[in-house]
């Protein structure tokens, strides 16, 4: 039999990763299964066993790939490095158009399994436990929350920022706001099937547009 090289096998699983990611475009993350990926791939179904043993793993290795696709850790440090040479105002406006940028390009991507994985999670942590265990590293978001809270807690050392809330308190409703603005744009783009009056209004740039006006508001930096 031929030698079974590291390049066929990561090859295969690619594939199968890419064929779980399209099935997660159409289908909610809890409800895709293992058939579902096998039709996807057009592999037998040993053909998808000999690469991995459950569906969880395939989900390991797709959120792996995500992250390898869309990486904003550059991106966010490029705009925080900038600390010296803009405003306080101009760096949280720099970084919640980044990220606007990119919830409106993932929206029905990315974001939409991102969400979804947050309420697999509600529903069964264990599982959502077992999916991110051997997930090396910090995802986009929870190097964001790190690095804005060493950048304001910095900023409040050096007399540059004067927050009418304490850091902690601000960067908890940054992460809350920003889950709600996260779900609100989702469910009416993505499942309402009944247009919203208010659908217009539910879209990342025009959300987190006011979020960081909000932030701007609450770190003392008045527009």
């Amino acid at each position: 039999m031929p030698k079974v090289t590291e390049a066929y096998i990561a090859d295969k699983k690619q594939k199968i990763t890419d064929a779980a990611y399209a099935v997660c475009l159409r289908k909610t993350v809890s409800t895709v299964t293992m058939q579902d990926i096998i039709n996807e791939t057009g592999l037998s179904q040993g053909g998808i066993y000999r690469f991995y043993k459950d569906i969880d793993e395939i989900f390991s290795d797709m959120i792996l790939s995500m992250r390898k696709r869309v990486n904003l850790k550059e991106k966010i440090d490029a705009i925080l490095d900038k600390k010296d040479r803009l405003k306080p105002a101009e760096i949280t406006h720099a970084l919640f158009n980044m990220l606007a940028e990119f919830m409106t390009d993932e929206l029905m991507g990315i974001e939409k399994i991102d969400f979804e994985l947050s309420v697999l999670a509600m529903n069964a942590p264990q599982r959502v436990d077992k999916i991110m265990e051997n997930i090396p590293g910090t995802g986009n978001m929870e190097y964001l929350t790190l690095r804005t809270m060493e950048y304001f807690t910095g900023e409040i050392e050096r007399g540059r920022l004067r927050p009418r809330v304490d850091a902690k308190e601000l960067l908890s409703f940054i992460s809350s706001a920003w889950s709600g603005i996260q779900m609100t744009c989702i469910v009416n783009n993505c499942y309402t099937h009944e247009r919203n009056p208010l659908t217009a209004y539910y879209q990342p740039k025009i959300q987190l547009k006011l979020l960081a006006k909000t932030v701007n508001y609450l770190i003392g930096e008045d527009e």
